[in-house]
């Protein structure tokens, strides 16, 4: 065989679209997402079918693209005949998946401040403060303190993108991302300002499920990109 330098095909280029669970009870071992559908894309199937209408909602537009980090943490056998270390062991784990959400919605927000679903009302009945005496229809998004021994909030997470493979119509393949338990863990800013877009930043830690897995990731081929 022939040497090579690399296989270009194996690049990947371009951004994730992502998807959060809408169910507050969202459980990796026994929620059972949509199947794959033989030459159509993943998105298509979270978005078209009924199981994945009632389980994951798009967040739309992101920025900076999706970073998923895993960061182990090693521990340090020292020996005297030795001016190194003589062993490594592994004993912890991180891993931590970043985005920025570009929709600035009331329905992002509550992601990434990990508030629980409750605290939005997208049909609320308001005072009208033009109109004394009238209510408005508005959507509304309470901001509370939390009280001692609440749990956190954890949401599943499912981003699918380009995997590697050419840019046939033919023989596409999609990378398939899934995070079982994500926590928004990190401060998030809400802005409005004259010359930059109002975005939410978000940082998940993601924790391993009771099989001790965080989630999964899936080289997929569609022969027939729909």
């Amino acid at each position: 065989m022939a040497y090579t330098r690399g296989d270009s095909k194996n690049i990947i280029v371009g951004a994730a679209a992502m998807f959060v669970s809408t169910a507050a009870d969202f459980d990796p071992t026994t929620t059972v997402m949509p199947d794959f559908v033989e030459d159509e894309k993943y998105t298509t199937t979270l978005t078209d079918s009924a199981a994945g209408q009632a389980l994951v909602r798009n967040i739309g537009y992101t920025t900076n693209g999706l970073e998923l980090q895993f960061q182990p943490d090693f521990g340090e056998v020292q020996v005297d005949q030795l001016l190194d270390v003589a062993k490594l062991y592994k004993q912890g784990m991180q891993v931590n998946l970043a985005t920025a959400f570009a929709e600035a919605t009331l329905e992002n927000l509550l992601i990434a401040i990990a508030a629980p679903s409750t605290s939005y009302n997208a049909a609320a009945t308001l005072d009208n403060p033009l109109d004394a005496g009238s209510l408005s229809a508005a959507k509304t998004l309470e901001i509370t303190s939390g009280a001692i021994g609440e749990c956190p909030v954890e949401r599943g997470i499912v981003a699918v993108g380009p995997g590697t493979g050419d840019c046939a119509a033919d023989a596409y393949i999609e990378r398939i991302y899934v995070a079982y338990r994500a926590l928004s863990i990190d401060n998030v800013t809400v802005s409005a300002k004259r010359d930059e877009a109002s975005m939410f930043e978000v940082s998940f830690r993601l924790l391993p499920a009771n099989s001790g897995s965080y989630g999964k990731i899936v080289d997929r081929t569609v022969n027939t990109v729909s």
